[in-house]
């Protein structure tokens, strides 16, 4: 008699740490991002900060902003 074995699929990992990396890399290179909240906002600055809460956008033409993650829809590098 043969015995199958079953191969079971590992689970993807719950933590892959890039949002981490990318967001140390916009602080490095002062590169200025886009961020869309969940309201339809759009505020435009540099990531000087994050924690895993919130980021905090420093702007040219406004106050600084410490913006919950849970509030962006989606963040991207400005052109």
């Amino acid at each position: 008699m043969i015995v199958q074995q079953q191969s079971k699929a590992k689970r993807p990992p719950e933590q892959t740490f890039e949002e981490i990396r990318y967001l140390k890399k916009l602080i490095e290179n002062h590169t200025r991002v886009v961020v869309k909240l969940t309201d339809n906002q759009t505020l435009v600055g540099v990531v000087e900060y994050y924690d895993q809460r919130f980021i905090r956008i420093t702007r040219p033409d406004g106050p600084n902003l410490f913006i919950f993650k849970h509030d962006i829809k989606y963040l991207h590098e400005a052109e």
